[in-house]
């Protein structure tokens, strides 16, 4: 614990230094646990995001700037534009160590400044700066230019390019140049405030109450690692199993109404997978405290985009700008990767509105005219460039697609069957119909449509049977289960490709040895239903109610596919979520937390209030 938490006021230009509650840092563990309590306290209900007094947290996991193996990501906290719900958003790189090292276990933000500015993060000290050399410059040249600023190569910024200065919904949050906190609009509420950037140096020692322990912790990650093996994965990343996926089912196919092994085909599919673009790598890339290094530098010095150094395309870009639009040309995803990272915008929701752009154009909902007279022809790399550089800019149908796909279809009235998303968020690229899970969570989690929560779907991606794969009975369980320990892994600021290396047991010592406490296994999942809890809360306070959580009908097998590997899928995703709910113990109708459940998970005073107009006077 750094002993800090930064508060600032971009309306009255304030800055407050806040002690950390340590009760608060040790029962929610950082990242969206702590964020969630600290948003839901601060936050008055039904604010819209873009308002004065709409709040956007950054908050590193206990794990981090500790050495704690895969312990580099942080999260990003924020009512979402698009669902109008809780949002959470998380990014590796160094950022999040870097807040640790500069004194604050967490830097929250409201208000809205009259013109552009930027945070300038020191130990223990937050200035509002002047940005309007900033305002304009993309993710990377803002960097470089935090570099002059502090005459320093290793400050750590966490920026927006055009995408965040336009508001769009699709804006990102881009940190060392490329790593994302990329989903739900966060770049569109710094936009919003006229937050360009936070740029950050600190060089104090983060607080760790055991340190020999958590050498010896890392010793047992370093042993683990070797005996299951990592090597293609820490040699291809994300994109290692991107051909496979795309021809098994795993991975959506134009537009989700596509047969990889029919419509896309294995010499596209192998384009874009690690394996062939690695002609390009010249170095691997590292996250903090991470001793696998999944990501990779490359040189693109020749072809139609000769984009320079750039950064290899992880496994959802790949299959976004891949698979989903049929491109199996390599130099146009490298491209669409670079101008997303440099605009700041989110890949998934990116590649996903392009096909949705696209299936209009084959059915003739969007005339070539309206597409500013780019020829959006399945699989045509030249069009997709095009039509990617136009939304990074706002420019032309760019503007409207840079909002995403359920936007445009509502602005243009039409299109609505083919927008692929759960509550307006497009959909990540793993496949209910292949790791049925994943309805559940991509419908129903408190941020929908994401891939990195816990639920089955985890255990079934990437092909993994179980026995209640196409099982909808009594799944809440095991749903619970793996929800409550995902909940743990985010908050505390791990990766989840580490996940392997890291069994419950070993967090908890890990954890100990940071924060001096003595919490088991049991110990860790209750603390990830109570984070479950209160972010499912936000959403509760604010209204939502289950109707306002949807998927779309095809991601769920409606009607099923004929033929290929998900062949006559269908899924019951409410039978999933009912199970889940009765499991958690969160009424399926009305969506409130049961208050037996609050009282048993303990430090839930606000929702007990606000579902229960209760007030507990001890706990059990």
């Amino acid at each position: 614990m750094m002993g800090n938490i930064g508060w600032v006021d971009l309306t009255t230009r304030q800055v407050d230094m806040l002690k950390t509650n340590e009760a608060d840092l040790q029962n929610f563990l950082g990242g969206y646990g702590l964020g969630a309590k600290i948003l839901y306290e601060s936050m008055p209900a039904n604010t819209h995001p873009y308002a004065d007094e709409s709040v956007i947290g950054f908050v590193p996991g206990i794990t981090n700037g500790t050495s704690a193996m895969f312990g580099g990501r942080y999260m990003v906290v924020s009512k979402s534009p698009v669902t109008m719900g809780f949002n959470d958003t998380n990014s590796g790189g160094y950022f999040g160590p870097e807040l640790k090292k500069a004194g604050f276990d967490a830097l929250f933000v409201k208000g809205i400044a009259d013109s552009p500015v930027y945070l300038h993060v020191t130990n223990e000290k937050i200035e509002i700066k002047d940005a309007t050399d900033l305002w304009g410059l993309d993710a990377k040249e803002t960097w470089t230019k935090c570099q002059e600023i502090f005459d320093s190569k290793v400050v750590r910024v966490a920026c927006i390019g055009s995408a965040g200065e336009n508001v769009s919904k699709l804006a990102c949050i881009i940190n060392d140049g490329h790593r994302a906190a990329g989903r739900g609009g966060a770049g569109a509420i710094m936009g919003s405030k006229k937050l360009k950037a936070i740029a950050v140096l600190g060089t104090m020692d983060v607080a760790i109450a055991d340190k020999a322990e958590l050498i010896a912790c890392n010793k047992e990650v370093v042993r683990l690692q070797k005996e299951k093996g990592s090597k293609a994965f820490a040699d291809l990343g994300t994109g290692a199993g991107t051909p496979s996926s795309a021809l098994s089912g795993d991975s959506p196919v134009k537009n989700w109404d596509g047969i990889g092994i029919i419509d896309y085909g294995q010499t596209a599919a192998e384009a874009l997978g690690a394996l062939a673009m690695d002609k390009y790598k010249t170095k691997k890339y590292h996250c903090s405290s991470c001793p696998l290094g999944c990501g990779a530098i490359y040189q693109v010095n020749e072809g139609r985009w000769p984009v320079g150094e750039t950064e290899r395309p992880e496994y959802e870009t790949a299959a976004a700008f891949g698979s989903t639009l049929l491109n199996g040309e390599v130099d146009a995803l490298i491209k669409c990767n670079e101008i997303c990272n440099r605009a700041g915008i989110d890949t998934i929701s990116a590649g996903m509105t392009i096909a949705w752009a696209m299936e209009c154009y084959e059915r003739g909902i969007l005339t070539k005219e309206e597409l500013d007279g780019i020829d959006l022809t399945w699989g045509n790399g030249e069009a997709i460039v095009q039509l990617m550089e136009k939304m990074s800019k706002g420019e032309g149908i760019g503007k409207l697609l840079a909002h995403g796909s359920l936007h445009a279809a509502s602005e243009l009235n039409k299109g609505f069957e083919a927008v692929m998303a759960a509550s307006g968020i497009e959909l990540p690229m793993h496949d209910p119909r292949y790791s049925p899970g994943l309805a559940r969570t991509y419908q129903y989690d408190p941020t929908p449509g994401r891939h990195v929560k816990g639920g089955l779907g985890l255990d079934q991606m990437g092909g993994h049977e179980t026995s209640y794969k196409y099982d909808y009975r009594n799944t809440g369980k095991d749903d619970v289960y793996i929800t409550a320990e995902i909940e743990v892994v985010n908050s505390a600021g791990y990766c989840l490709f580490g996940q392997s290396y890291l069994p419950m047991q070993l967090q908890a010592r890990m954890i100990n040895a940071i924060l001096g406490t003595k919490f088991n296994e049991d110990d860790l999942l209750m603390m990830g239903k109570r984070i479950y809890h209160w972010r499912h809360g936000f959403n509760v306070r604010e209204g939502l109610a289950r109707d306002d959580f949807s998927i779309s009908a095809r991601t769920v097998g409606v009607p099923p596919q004929p033929t290929g590997p998900l062949e006559n899928v269908t899924i019951d995703h409410e039978l999933l979520a009912d199970n889940f709910f009765i499991e958690m113990g969160i009424d399926p109708i009305t969506l409130r937390s049961q208050l037996d459940v609050l009282l048993e998970l303990k430090h839930t005073e606000a929702l007990i209030r606000d579902q229960h107009n209760e007030t507990p006077l001890h706990w059990h």
